[in-house]
């Protein structure tokens, strides 16, 4: 069995997703509506049925899939992170099998607002890769979507992005789709990157539909990820004043975008914004139209940071200075070789061995480790030690307890969840860049076992029992 979003991608053929958004401010038979309506257009591959959008829950996106299925629209189904365990999102997955819904759609989702329920973040997007590539393996005929933001305005934010990218490509991601957007160079930037690795993965672009409400929101950053510059906030702003309401002027503006994605390779569009089939249909004939002008439209869709990163135009900077902590410890480690298959390390692994017999010795050494670790690094006494594969900054330290990259929500360097703290995947990317090591960061770096928190990670580690990451990937180009 396959789905028309399956097909269409196989096939070739330029398809649209639009996506459903399953919030508690929507009424159920709304969206099915919809659904019934969207399954009328032949152009539509699939609904995107979200589940926790802007970080607050709201249906059930499996009950509305299945309805949604039932009024002909095949749904793309979204999977967060942020709201259930290793075992919850198992069983979802178990729970969409048996559902015959295949269209996956993995990210890690949006932190959760004051009041709602406390987040879990157990895995992240590329671990939850693995988990259904996993479960393909049993039988299971999942086809996974993940995201992409080319819309980074500093190297850091920008590059790693496009790294994990290829971590979750690596991990078995089918499809990828783009954060919202309004900037041609940026598209083209991620399908030459793409291209130039030999990475073939279809690549849907987000085109929304952007009204004066949703575009003073995305100038401040809300949702997170979602950006409108000074520039374009101002046209929609001059748009809203005409006679209907900016209406025609925002429709053309996704049409032209489209037009631009075709041009590029895109497989497809990913339409946010509006559930209206006829606006649908009319975007969808538009694009058509204005295909071959393509090139032309692509010099005028540039709503990005002027002076921000762009990969082929940016002018090398210096790489910053690598801390001296990291660079004393690795000389310690050239200097003491202390992995399990040395001498010393045989040496440690039996002494550790016999504190772990003692609960009370192994106790007071889980003390000392946090007390060194902790004001050095900002342990969090995961048990899974995983600095020497992030540059010595702990994962933990992350809001979102990342461990394969940033999320999404990233704003020139800054974290979602604490604006005014530096994302700690920044410090990462930087040192790596200045160890000469951007290659490690493509490394897989599994999930934690969290049964081990509490515990001493050196003896974890000697005696074989943490999760640690596997080996580099290729080189980057």
């Amino acid at each position: 069995m396959t789905t028309p979003l399956r097909e269409a991608l196989a096939r070739g053929r330029f398809c649209y997703v639009v996506e459903l958004v399953a919030s508690a401010l929507t009424r159920e038979a709304q969206l099915l509506e919809t659904a019934s309506s969207l399954a009328r257009l032949p152009e539509v591959a699939a609904g995107s049925i979200t589940s926790y959008a802007g970080g607050g829950m709201g249906h059930d996106p499996l009950r509305v899939a299945a309805a949604a299925r039932a009024r002909g629209l095949s749904p793309n189904v979204h999977l967060t992170c942020v709201s259930q365990d290793r075992s919850g999102l198992g069983k979802t997955l178990e729970d969409m099998h048996a559902l015959a819904l295949e269209n996956v759609f993995v990210l890690t989702g949006d932190y959760p607002r004051a009041g709602d329920q406390p987040p879990v973040f157990d895995l992240d997007s590329v671990q939850l890769v693995r988990l259904i590539a996993d479960q393909r393996r049993a039988g299971r005929p999942f086809h996974v979507a993940v995201a992409v933001s080319p819309f980074k305005y500093t190297e850091a934010d920008c590059l790693y992005q496009y790294v994990k990218l290829e971590k979750k490509i690596a991990a078995g991601a089918d499809l990828a789709i783009t954060q919202v957007g309004w900037d041609a160079r940026k598209f083209a930037e991620l399908k030459h990157y793409l291209d130039a690795r030999g990475l073939a993965t279809p690549l849907l672009g987000n085109v929304y539909v952007l009204g004066p409400r949703t575009a003073e929101r995305m100038a401040r950053g809300e949702p997170p990820g979602c950006w409108v510059s000074p520039e374009l906030l101002a046209v929609v702003r001059a748009e809203s004043q005409t006679a209907d309401g900016g209406r025609r002027a925002r429709l053309e503006r996704a049409a032209r975008t489209v037009a631009v994605l075709r041009g590029l390779g895109y497989a497809g569009a990913y339409l946010g914004g509006t559930h209206d089939a006829r606006q649908i249909a009319w975007i969808t004939q538009r694009a058509g139209e204005l295909a071959p002008r393509w090139e032309a439209l692509a010099a005028e869709l540039h709503y990005g940071d002027p002076g921000g990163f762009y990969l082929n135009a940016h002018r090398a900077v210096p790489a910053p200075a690598r801390p001296p902590l990291p660079r004393l410890l690795e000389g310690l480690g050239r200097l003491v070789p202390v992995t399990r298959d040395t001498p010393v390390g045989r040496g440690l692994a039996r002494g550790l061995r016999w504190i772990d017999r003692s609960p009370t010795a192994a106790a007071a050494l889980e003390r000392v480790e946090l007390a060194v670790k902790k004001p050095l690094f900002g342990c969090q006494a995961c048990g899974n030690c995983v600095l020497g594969h992030l540059e010595y900054v702990c994962p933990q330290t992350c809001p979102k307890q990342l461990r394969n990259g940033p999320c999404g929500g990233t704003r020139a360097g800054w974290c979602e969840v604490v604006p005014d703290q530096p994302c700690v995947w920044v410090s990462v990317y930087e040192r790596a860049r200045a160890a000469d090591r951007l290659d490690a960061l493509k490394v897989y770096v599994p999930p934690p076992d969290r049964g081990l928190h509490g515990t001493s990670s050196w003896i974890n580690y000697y005696l074989g029992r943490d999760r640690r990451p596997e080996s580099p990937a290729p080189t980057l180009r």
